[in-house]
């Protein structure tokens, strides 16, 4: 896991996790039962032990609000046609009267394993410090990404990488296996072995290819503003929201971790899984 990034005491921070009964492999997802409690509740419970002043709930439906205030979880209501998350954030914002400069986490609702530690780092990224705006002055929002391991990761679409530039800003987000190695095809060029066996590569070593991961912090003035901006074609090609952020010249800081997140919930396979982990 990373080490826990304090964030400043001048810079509270706000999680909100959308929340959405549809879901085509998995129905009814947020209400999934995770060693007796519903998937939401163990999102916002995970979340809680970050340094958030608050962790709300972003729903769609009232059985969500219900088996939140069952357990003691703060949730809002918001529009059950929303096309993303992040328009359903940007309504919670409204709805909870977040200023533009506030920060906003956004976890998602079937990350019931999630980090505090993460949280806090991708909230730190925007949090200011030693006067400037944030750790990557001029960056709109923040996300996360660790180095892959295998090959099967490299070159699979569902695992989504990102490049980053020498300050550590997204240049791009793809599904394809990014930066691609040109001399290197069908290896994993960025690891030891592969470097040994391969003339040229060993310019390379520490250098890594990077797993996305899904968790971003914004202020709320952009995450207000992010839905009224034009999809990109870049979003509509590779399906990636982040991207219509990039098309329009904002910046995304990415916070590196050490390693990868616990898994996710988006199969029943992978409910089982996290069961058998609570277990």
């Amino acid at each position: 896991m990373s080490a826990p990034v304090v964030p400043a005491a001048n810079n509270p921070f706000t999680v909100l996790i959308p929340a959405r009964m549809a879901s085509s492999r998995l129905p009814d997802k947020p209400l999934a039962d995770i060693a007796g409690l519903p998937m939401v509740v163990r999102v916002a419970q995970r979340a809680a032990q970050s340094a958030a002043v608050r962790v709300v709930v972003a729903a769609d439906d009232a059985r969500i609000l219900q088996a939140c205030a069952a357990h003691g979880v703060d949730a809002v209501m918001t529009r059950a046609d929303h096309a993303s998350g992040s328009d359903r954030l940007a309504e919670a914002c409204t709805q909870l009267g977040l200023q533009g400069d506030d920060i906003v986490v956004n976890v998602q609702g079937d990350e019931p394993l999630i980090d505090p530690a993460l949280i806090n780092a991708v909230a730190a990224l925007l949090q200011d410090r030693d006067g400037q705006y944030g750790q990557r002055p001029g960056a709109s929002m923040g996300t996360a990404a660790h180095a892959i391991a295998s090959l099967a990761d490299y070159t699979n679409p569902n695992v989504v990488k990102v490049v980053l530039d020498a300050r550590g800003l997204a240049h791009y987000f793809s599904r394809a296996p990014i930066p691609f190695g040109r001399d290197h095809t069908g290896t994993a060029w960025w690891q030891g072995a592969a470097q040994a066996a391969q003339p040229g590569v060993k310019a390379l070593q520490g250098f890594a290819p990077l797993r996305h991961v899904g968790i971003y912090s914004y202020r709320a003035g952009f995450l207000r503003e992010f839905p009224q901006l034009a999809p990109a074609p870049t979003e509509a090609i590779e399906a990636l929201e982040q991207l219509r952020a990039l098309w329009h010249g904002h910046r995304i800081a990415v916070h590196l971790a050490d390693a990868a997140p616990g898994p996710g919930v988006d199969t029943p396979e992978d409910l089982e899984r996290v069961r058998a982990l609570f277990r």
